[in-house]
């Protein structure tokens, strides 16, 4: 029987059993997507002994349905769109451009405020875990996955507590391997498996980035 998890932080804890086999493991490092995605995987970091950051990811909102993804961006100048959303919608390219600079600009704010002087981690060789809270419709962790790829990473694992089945099915696809706790039948939407759903502020994220990287049982870089 599915049940709900209590919260992001006992999800991370159940999704961290599922990727235990990762523990110990000097080549991983564990890459949240802010803001939802950083106490998830703050969880499975501690677990597994890895390190952990960010992959900064904004999702391209339709304007006055900011709900409906048409598509995605990433750090690195990645994006990727969702024609199957904006063809039917008659979305133009100039009101894409004009969503896409503004959700730019909310990426780099938010670099700037998570990261400071911290360099990004470098991903060549590495097996990356991407974490986030949940997967609807995948768009954002595509433009994660697709960005990731671009650094040359040995592995790419995409794991989330809670998808839905079309969604991790697409994952599946894109990257190496999708984990996910749940994937059920009835999906509804990510917030329907959590007792308690509240946003994650900044001030969180900065304190557990901060957290992480002050942890003795959280691995720097591979040498």
């Amino acid at each position: 029987m599915l049940t709900r998890f209590r919260n992001r932080r006992e999800a991370g804890r159940q999704l961290a059993h599922r990727l235990g086999s990762w523990g110990g493991d000097p080549s991983v490092q564990v890459l949240a997507l802010p803001r939802g995605g950083v106490p998830v995987a703050w969880e499975v970091a501690r677990a597994l002994g890895a390190p952990l950051d960010v992959f900064l990811v904004r999702k391209l909102g339709v304007p006055g349905r900011e709900e409906l993804a048409m598509g995605a961006i990433a750090e690195g100048g990645v994006r990727v769109l969702n024609d199957e959303v904006i063809q039917p919608l008659g979305i133009t390219p100039t009101v894409v451009e004009r969503v896409t600079r503004a959700e730019l600009a909310e990426l780099s704010r938010r670099e700037r405020l998570y990261r400071g002087d911290t360099p990004a981690p470098d991903l060549r060789n590495r097996t990356v875990l991407l974490i986030d809270d949940g997967l609807a419709t995948g768009a954002t962790m595509a433009a994660a996955v697709a960005g990731v790829r671009a650094q040359r990473p040995r592995r790419v694992i995409v794991a989330v507590p809670v998808a839905s089945e079309e969604a991790a099915r697409a994952m599946s696809r894109r990257a190496d391997e999708c984990v996910a706790v749940l994937t059920p039948r009835q999906f509804g939407g990510v917030g329907q498996w959590y007792e308690d759903f509240g946003q994650t502020t900044d001030d969180e994220v900065q304190h557990l980035l901060d957290a992480a990287r002050h942890s003795t049982s959280m691995a720097g870089p591979v040498a």
